[in-house]
C-alpha cells in the first residue's frame, strides 16, 4: 500500500508513453504475498525487499529481475487540529507514545519493527489497551481521521496526502525505519520482455521526483 499512489503515476505515464496498458491491483503486502505464494498468476509483484526474496526464493518471482524502486521512511502524525507533540530526538518521542492515549500502527514491516522499538524502549507494557494495528489494507491515516487513534505511526507516503491528519515529521534519525520496496517477475508471467520494459521505467532516473514528491527516495 505505501506504494500504491506513487504506482499510479508512473504507471499512467508509462501507458501513456509506450501504449501499454498495465492493470494494477493494490492490496496490503501481507495478503498480496500470500497470494504469489499461493502461486496467483502476476506478471510483476511490488513488495517489500525481503518480501520479494522470500517469493523468489520459493520459486514464485524470478530472483534475476529484482530491482530495487524506493527508500521509504517512516513519520509521525496526529488528527488535523490535534497538538504536535515534540517529536525531535528519541527521548521526545518516548514521552510522546507515553503521553498519548492511543497509538495507532501497521500491519506492514514497518509496523513490526515499531513494536520492536517500544519493545527495547521497554514500554509496551504501558502501552496495554492503547496500541491499535491498522486492520491489513487500512492506512493509519484513516484511523487518525476518524478519531479512533491520537498519535500514528507510518510510511510518509501513506500520511503525506491523506485528508485529516497532520503530519509532524520523520522519525529521528538515529530511529527511522528504512523499508526498500523492489519489483520482480512473476514465475507464471508470459510476457517477461514487456514486464522487464515496464521494470526498466520504473527504475529509471526519470521516475526519481515523482518517488520524492511521495514522500519516498530513490532506491
Amino acid at each position: 500500500m505505501a506504494t500504491r499512489q506513487l504506482l499510479h503515476d508512473l504507471l499512467a505515464s508509462y501507458s501513456a508513453q509506450s501504449g501499454v496498458a498495465v492493470a494494477m491491483e493494490a492490496i496490503g503486502g501481507v495478503d498480496a504475498a500470500k497470494r504469489v505464494q499461493a502461486g496467483e498468476a502476476f506478471d510483476v509483484v511490488v513488495l517489500a525487499s525481503d518480501a520479494i526474496d522470500k517469493l523468489a526464493a520459493a520459486g514464485q518471482l524470478l530472483a534475476t529481475s529484482k530491482v530495487d524502486l524506493v527508500r521509504s521512511g517512516v513519520s509521525v502524525a496526529v488528527p488535523a487540529g490535534a497538538a504536535r507533540p515534540d517529536i525531535g530526538s528519541a527521548d521526545a518521542l518516548r514521552q510522546a507514545v507515553l503521553a498519548a492515549p492511543s497509538v495507532g500502527y501497521s500491519t506492514g514491516p514497518s509496523g513490526v519493527a515499531l513494536l520492536q522499538l517500544f519493545q527495547r524502549w521497554g514500554i509496551v507494557e504501558a502501552l496495554q489497551g492503547r496500541l491499535r494495528q491498522a486492520p491489513a489494507g487500512v492506512p493509519v491515516a484513516a484511523l487518525l481521521a476518524r478519531g479512533e487513534v491520537a498519535l500514528g505511526f507510518q510510511q510518509l507516503s501513506e500520511l503525506i496526502h491523506a485528508p485529516g491528519i497532520q503530519v509532524i515529521g520523520p522519525l529521528p534519525a538515529e530511529l527511522q525505519i528504512t523499508t526498500v520496496f523492489s519489483a520482480a517477475i512473476g514465475s507464471h508471467s508470459h510476457q517477461p520482455a514487456a514486464v522487464q520494459a515496464l521494470l526498466a521505467f520504473l527504475g529509471a532516473p526519470a521516475s526519481a521526483e515523482a518517488k520524492r514528491r511521495h514522500g519516498m527516495e530513490p532506491a
